[in-house]
């Protein structure tokens, strides 16, 4: 049965985030609070764990999902970033928005989309997300708790914990989240095309 850990959303319990983070390493997948609705994260490097996490969603393989990190500096591992786009991110992060950027050698293949080697990535503006990922030391990889045949994040954590008990390892409860997904900007072209329009209002980036 998956665990389930009752955080405060202001100053999360570093105990309990630390028992979440040996779950991650463990190869796990948690369902965890953002600032745009919950989602489903696993261990980057974790083929296993990504397979799983796919299969909670209903995804294939060609479907795109993103790493989620601390800070700028972190995203920057990841992707290849010019100075137009870095401004660009300046203004988004920590945010709710995905950006999709061309995927440096650092990201393992079966995570970048098979043709175009992009990346979605994120800088969440959440204390308890910020505080597991400065725990775990790593991005994590991630899409948003979206189950088959649905259109809307699942959003109470005992009701998730319920539904998937028996397909993540933890729920991380700190209160309900908003329901909206992530705004997605693709930053790969000659100019920003906005993919969906989600929580982040995109007058935030200047388009």
């Amino acid at each position: 049965m998956a665990q389930l850990f009752t955080v405060h959303p202001d100053n999360p319990q570093p105990r309990l985030l630390k028992q979440a983070v040996a779950l991650l390493h463990q190869g796990g997948v948690l369902a965890v609070p953002t600032d745009s609705s919950y989602a489903l994260v696993c261990h980057l490097d974790d083929k296993v764990a990504a397979d799983a996490l796919r299969r909670i969603r209903g995804l294939d393989d060609k479907q795109l999902l993103s790493l989620i990190c601390r800070d700028l500096s972190e995203l920057g591992s990841y992707a290849r970033v010019d100075n137009a786009q870095f401004r660009l991110l300046k203004l988004g992060m920590p945010g709710p928005f995905t950006f999709i950027l061309e995927a440096s050698k650092e990201v393992p293949r079966r995570v970048s989309h098979p043709q175009r080697k992009t990346i979605g990535l994120r800088v969440p503006e959440h204390r308890v997300l910020l505080e597991l990922l400065a725990l775990h030391g790593a991005p994590l990889l991630a899409t948003t708790l979206i189950l088959p045949g649905e259109t809307a994040p699942l959003n109470d954590p005992r009701d998730i914990r319920d539904r998937l008990e028996k397909q993540v390892a933890g729920v991380i409860d700190a209160g309900a989240c908003p329901l909206e997904p992530t705004t997605v900007i693709d930053l790969t072209g000659d100019v920003p095309r906005m993919l969906r329009r989600g929580r982040g209002d995109p007058a935030r980036l200047g388009l």
